[in-house]
C-alpha cells in the first residue's frame, strides 16, 4: 500500500462533499507529473484529502483509492473546462482514479502545522511554490501525519 496527498479547492470539492457521496471520481488533472501519479496508484492505496485556495490550506482528511486507471471523462466533454481535443476514447491522455471516504480528522491540519513538522524533502506540499494536485507520501512522513491527527 502507497500513501499519496491530493489537492482540492473545498469551494468546488471538499472532504464533505465526498462524506456525502461517499465515491467520486478525481477528475480534471491535466499537469502529466500528477496523471502519472494518478495512474501509478492501487486499489486501497490511501490519500490524504488536502483542502487548497483556502484559508488556511491542510489537510482535511483521508480516502482511500476504489479504483484505479479510470480514463477521466471530462478529456471528452467539450463543455467542460477539462476537454482535450486531442484525446480519444480509443487513445485517452488522462488516466484518475475513483476515490472513496475514510475519515474526516477531527482536528484540521493547516499547511503552517504541516511546515512545523516537515522539511520539503519529505512532504513535497510544504515546498514554496508547489502547486502539484497529486504526490506521493512516503509511508514514514504518512504514519507522522496520522499520528499528528490523532494527538491534535
Amino acid at each position: 500500500m502507497q500513501y499519496w496527498l491530493m489537492k482540492s479547492e473545498p469551494s468546488v470539492y471538499g472532504i464533505a462533499d465526498l462524506e456525502r457521496d461517499r465515491t467520486e471520481i478525481w477528475d480534471g488533472v491535466r499537469n502529466y507529473q500528477a496523471r502519472n501519479f494518478l495512474k501509478s496508484m492501487a486499489v486501497d492505496d490511501l490519500a490524504f484529502f488536502y483542502h487548497s485556495n483556502t484559508k488556511p490550506p491542510g489537510i482535511a482528511g483521508l480516502m482511500k483509492i476504489a479504483e484505479a486507471q479510470v480514463v477521466d471523462p471530462t478529456q471528452f466533454n467539450e463543455d467542460s473546462p477539462y476537454y482535450d481535443p486531442k484525446s480519444t476514447p480509443a487513445e485517452p491522455r488522462w488516466h484518475t482514479v475513483k476515490v472513496a471516504y475514510v475519515e474526516t480528522f477531527e482536528t484540521y491540519i493547516p499547511l503552517d502545522l504541516l511546515k512545523e513538522n516537515f522539511d520539503p524533502e519529505e512532504l513535497q506540499v510544504v515546498k514554496r511554490g508547489n502547486r502539484l494536485s497529486v504526490m506521493p507520501v512516503e509511508t514514514g512522513v504518512a504514519e507522522r501525519i496520522i499520528a499528528i491527527a490523532q494527538s491534535a
